[in-house]
């Protein structure tokens, strides 16, 4: 390597690593993906995937696109696409997921939203998904006979 050159790695080969033996107090965020193979006690979102090994251990929840998981996981987990909980995984918490994948011999504790409408919560919606109250009136129909939202 020449002096002074600096040789650019590509955007999509970067995935940020947390590794054995590591602890971590306290939030991560990525662009990309992050491999936990230690412990993270605190939120993880991540844009693209989330990767957690089987002695990875993360207490707090998880936002991201895609997640394969064989550690721990005590938290809410928010799966924008594909979920893959190996036979080693345990879940303690609420799973939000538009697809998901558990092996046999996973363990998973909690209530589980699986669809387009699991991936990601509704404005308004509670811990179980159906909504809060409020004293506003419920939507009336348009004089025209027309549904909302419709013109």
């Amino acid at each position: 390597m020449a002096k002074g050159r600096v040789v650019p790695v590509p955007p999509e080969t970067v995935m940020s690593i947390i590794g054995p033996g590591m602890r971590v107090k306290g939030d991560c965020e990525t662009s990309d993906t992050i491999r936990i193979e230690g412990v993270v006690e605190g939120s993880v979102t991540a844009k693209k995937a989330v990767v957690i090994g089987q002695e990875g251990r993360v207490t707090g929840d998880i936002t991201t696109a895609d997640a394969k998981i064989a550690g721990s996981v005590k938290g809410t987990l928010n799966v924008r696409s594909r979920l893959e909980l190996s036979e080693t995984c345990v879940i303690d918490g609420e799973i939000r997921a538009a697809r998901v994948q558990l092996d046999d011999g996973g363990k998973v504790s909690g209530a589980l939203h699986v669809g387009p409408q699991g991936a990601a919560p509704k404005d308004g919606a509670g811990p179980t998904g159906q909504g809060t109250k409020t004293n506003a009136p419920p939507p009336q129909p348009a004089a025209t006979g027309r549904r909302l939202g419709r013109k």
